[in-house]
């Protein structure tokens, strides 16, 4: 049986074939997509101007669930979420029973402990909305 490739070596050819599987990586690089399957919850989060997620950010970090509470009403004024497919309200009520399922579970910190990763999500979320915002006038050649 013959040995296994040492770090750095190219892995020997199978006899009989004229150039390497392409299952195997090579020198050249691997392009890999990554795409985070969100459930209904998470993918309601809104898409918010940076100033108005880093206060849901501080609302949820010091009374859990008011941050996710006010960011459901940021739905309501037209804020754009990864869920596409469903009406507005029901993306409302998705955001207000995030906000209760956090009040509610505070008392034993899992509650306290997912309102900061929802303000944290909401940040990044606002974060690559503006990104999108100020790139977008140069695709279009605006600027």
């Amino acid at each position: 049986m013959d040995p296994l490739p040492k770090e750095g070596e190219p892995a020997p050819a199978a006899p009989g074939a004229g150039e390497p599987s392409r299952g195997t990586a090579s020198s050249s690089g691997v392009v890999v997509q990554v795409r985070e399957k969100k459930g209904p919850l998470r993918a309601a989060i809104p898409y918010m101007p940076f100033p108005v997620a880093v206060i849901c950010l501080f609302l949820n970090t010091f009374v859990p669930g008011l941050g996710t509470f006010v960011s459901a009403f940021t739905v309501l004024c037209g804020a754009r979420t990864d869920l596409p497919d469903r009406h507005m309200c029901c993306v409302f009520w998705l955001n207000i029973a995030a906000a209760l399922i956090q009040i509610l579970t505070a008392i034993v910190m899992v509650g306290w402990i997912m309102s900061i990763f929802w303000g944290m999500d909401m940040v990044i979320l606002a974060s690559k909305y503006s990104a999108i915002i100020v790139s977008t006038p140069t695709l279009l050649g605006l600027s």
